[in-house]
Parts: structure tokens; C-alpha cells; sequence
């Protein structure tokens, strides 16, 4: 049985926008970081927004 398609539409609040970005920075960072540890590489990440 397969999952079910969600939609994906920008966050309008502009908090609740900024609270998942950080969050989800920090989780990327996290998974960098830990790929960087398995594979002994070193590790760029690139994050470009508006501000």
C-alpha cells in the first residue's frame, strides 16, 4: 500500500515559515554532518534564500 500524495503549498504565516526553516536547517546540517562522519569527507552546504 502506497503513502498518499499531500500537496505542497508555501506557508503563508510568516513565523510558522521562518520556525519550519530553522528546524529544517538544523535537521539538514545534522544529516550533513553525519554523512560527512561516515564517509570522512568534508561537507559543504549551500542554503540561499531572500534574506
Amino acid at each position: 500500500m502506497g503513502r498518499r500524495k499531500i500537496s505542497i503549498q508555501p506557508i503563508t504565516d510568516e513565523r510558522n515559515r521562518k520556525v519550519t526553516f530553522v528546524k529544517r536547517k538544523a535537521g539538514l546540517f545534522k544529516k550533513a554532518h553525519e554523512l560527512a562522519v561516515l564517509c570522512q569527507v568534508d561537507i559543504a552546504v549551500i542554503i540561499l534564500g531572500k534574506n
